[in-house]
């Protein structure tokens, strides 16, 4: 091997060696994170519970706001690979929808004791504009528009009313979401994922699949209750 490739050998091990550490690192943040908050996390946090120096954190991130936001986005990859990019294995429409809100919630149910990012990122940083806030806002519209698209799937494909309001039928999906996060993890309340159910199911029904089976398609000229 000559000089060079030897060289260049090192130069990827090295840089490989490098994105490894900076993966851990991201890690044991957002595990710091979901404890103490966005607003909680710190360079010198971090270097204690990976058990590195404050510059051996710092000379990967630079600064805590870019920390902040390297996490916000390991959150949102591991948010999307979880409830989204499984749906897809689903037929569209009905099925789909009904399997993306039942990854969301057991998602959102596996959270109450360590807490959803988007939730509390939102309460931290819902008044404090900057990079950060940008880059929670961002993920959730990302996520948010995924909804969206699987709604209107749902709707073209004969399974939803085709005058539906798809953009409130996603307000109301999220806000039971939000409505679960709430009553279980500040009310502690032992109902709050048969009703989140229970309001999902009264959604559908209120925007025309109450005759919908999961994989048939109906008639996609039916209009939405509130509008005969």
């Amino acid at each position: 091997m000559t000089a060079s490739r030897q060289t260049a050998a090192t130069e990827s091990r090295t840089l490989q060696k490098g994105q490894q550490t900076k993966a851990a690192i991201v890690d044991a943040a957002l595990g710091l994170a979901t404890q103490i908050g966005l607003e909680g996390l710190s360079i010198g946090a971090l270097a204690e519970v990976a058990r590195m120096s404050k510059s051996g954190v710092f000379a990967h991130f630079g600064s805590r706001e870019e920390l902040q936001i390297s996490v916000v986005r390991e959150y949102h990859q591991r948010f999307e690979n979880e409830v989204f990019i499984p749906i897809l294995q689903a037929e569209r429409g009905l099925p789909r929808l009904r399997q993306l809100f039942a990854n969301w919630t057991k998602r959102t149910s596996a959270e109450i004791d360590s807490g959803c990012l988007y939730i509390s990122g939102a309460a931290e940083f819902d008044d404090r504009p900057g990079p950060v806030r940008d880059a929670l806002a961002s993920s959730v519209k990302t996520w948010l528009a995924a909804v969206y698209r699987t709604v209107g799937q749902a709707r073209d494909e004969g399974h939803l009313a085709a005058d539906i309001d798809a953009e409130q039928m996603v307000f109301e999906l999220h806000g039971l979401i939000l409505a679960l996060q709430y009553e279980a993890r500040f009310l502690r309340s032992s109902k709050s994922l048969a009703r989140t159910l229970k309001g999902f199911e009264n959604i559908l029904q209120r925007y025309g699949a109450s005759d919908a089976v999961p994989g048939i398609k109906t008639s996609a000229k039916r209009t939405s209750p509130s509008k005969k």
